[in-house]
């Protein structure tokens, strides 16, 4: 039982990894059978991570059909920036009550790694730091459950817009912002953490908005968006 334990959380995240870097593309299958073989495991495994995969809000199982990446249309991206600022709000000012000394070394560490990948265009890494840094601020609010629903949240946007809606002369008015909400937190002031992450996300919402009104990036405009809804996955 061990060891198939073992198998299938290293499967999961070989399967997630795939899929967030975009090796996997939205909406397409997951073959169980190709899985394996690459993986060099048996099935089961395989079977089992698809399901944690799903609880995580990557996958979708449908009857008859298979295992599918999810599809995140604008409107759901929408409703997710908005809980997602609700969540980063209420970790802010959590945090900002009992925050440690170490996790405000590790966090400003972060900044630091973000100001250098913005000062070589490194979008990429960039966006991998920003990704730890809320992360970071969730984790160290300590509700594991807020934890838990938050990483879910992130996983579909990151299937909805991967790297596209950070702009590479966006990145040092971005890193300025965290260095803002990381002077809240540090400064033990849980109104302003928790509004200006709740800003932060919004504003992120609204990004995505302005860049699919205008089609740039070679994303689909809003109106098309719009029409292919009902054919999308939720």
């Amino acid at each position: 039982m061990l060891q198939q334990h073992s198998l299938t959380s290293l499967v999961q995240r070989e399967v997630e990894r795939m899929i967030l870097a975009g090796d996997i593309g939205s909406g397409a299958k997951l073959n169980e059978a190709e899985i394996a073989g690459r993986l060099g495991v048996s099935r089961g495994p395989v079977r089992e991570a698809f399901r944690a995969l799903e609880e995580s809000g990557l996958v979708q199982l449908e009857k008859n059909r298979g295992v599918f990446v999810r599809q995140i249309s604008v409107h759901e991206a929408h409703e997710i920036y908005e809980l997602r600022a609700a969540f980063d709000q209420m970790a802010g000012r959590k945090l900002a009550v009992n925050v440690t000394t170490e996790q405000l070394k590790e966090l400003r560490a972060i900044i630091d790694r973000m100001e250098k990948a913005a000062g070589r265009n490194d979008i990429d890494g960039y966006h991998a730091l920003n990704l730890r840094f809320h992360d970071a601020i969730v984790e160290f609010a300590g509700n594991q459950k807020l934890l838990a629903a938050y990483r879910r949240l992130v996983n579909e946007l990151t299937l909805f817009r991967r790297h596209t809606l950070m702009q590479r002369d966006r990145l040092p008015t971005s890193t300025r912002e965290h260095r803002r909400i990381l002077d809240a937190v540090s400064g033990n002031d849980p109104e302003a953490a928790g509004r200006l992450l709740h800003e932060h996300a919004i504003a992120s919402r609204d990004r995505m908005h302005r860049i699919f009104a205008t089609g740039a990036d070679g994303m689909a405009p809003a109106n098309e968006d719009k029409e292919s809804a009902g054919r999308t996955r939720n």
